[in-house]
């Protein structure tokens, strides 16, 4: 392995292209496909052929209020067979909507919450070795509740959703006893643990581009 000292500056993931041999959607799902995708790392150096998930991606939001709380919904997981205790999140699956506005509408129809400040928090890949999906977490704060004759519908899974306000640091406990596992709520929480330090100035705007996301480029 090369190891190389960099700069501070240098420290983040950047776009990479390579050669596209041949692609081919192998299995067409109810939300995602996989694909199969034969590339060249370098010229010459022969095809290699990856499946992967096509995903259009999702937004969470770590929801903290005045009294330094998190809320926490509760939702069964069928992969895992678990009810797990996560983040308000959805998919990226409304044709052109920006994902502040996503975030939004996925905190008022999973949590029947609306918030006057909102900050991008963190963005994560789910899975890049398997997995297209991106993942942008906002911190949403000045939090209302939505009016009642705008409330949403919810059923299958998210009908079961129930919630809880928890301290953030009970939260972040429970992340690292191995408590919590929802990647969003596990990374959201700890990123909003370290961005308390600076009294999250150092957060970006909400219309922060995002070119992690394939999309969003």
């Amino acid at each position: 392995m090369d190891i190389r000292s960099i700069a501070p500056e240098e420290l983040a993931d950047r776009t990479s292209e390579r050669r596209t041999v041949a692609s081919e959607t192998v299995y067409e799902g109810h939300i995602w496909d996989v694909r199969r995708d034969e590339f060249e790392l370098a010229e010459g150096t022969g095809a290699l052929s990856r499946d992967y998930i096509t995903h259009p991606g999702a937004v969470s939001v770590l929801v903290l209020d005045d009294e330094d709380r998190v809320l926490l919904i509760n939702q069964y997981r069928r992969p895992v067979g678990m009810t797990m205790w996560e983040i308000p999140a959805g998919l990226l699956d409304v044709a052109g909507e920006d994902p502040a506005a996503a975030a939004r509408r996925e905190l008022a129809e999973e949590a029947d919450l609306r918030a006057e400040r909102w900050a991008v928090l963190v963005d994560f890949h789910n899975s890049p070795g398997s997995s297209s999906e991106a993942n942008r977490i906002f911190l949403a704060r000045g939090i209302g509740e939505v009016p009642e004759d705008r409330l949403h519908e919810r059923d299958g899974e998210e009908a079961e959703i129930h919630g809880a306000w928890v301290p953030l640091d009970d939260a972040v406990r429970a992340v690292l006893e191995g408590r919590l596992n929802s990647p969003a709520a596990v990374i959201g929480l700890l990123a909003a643990h370290a961005a308390r330090a600076d009294g999250y100035r150092s957060l970006r705007p909400a219309d922060t581009p995002w070119p992690g996301h394939p999309a969003h480029r």
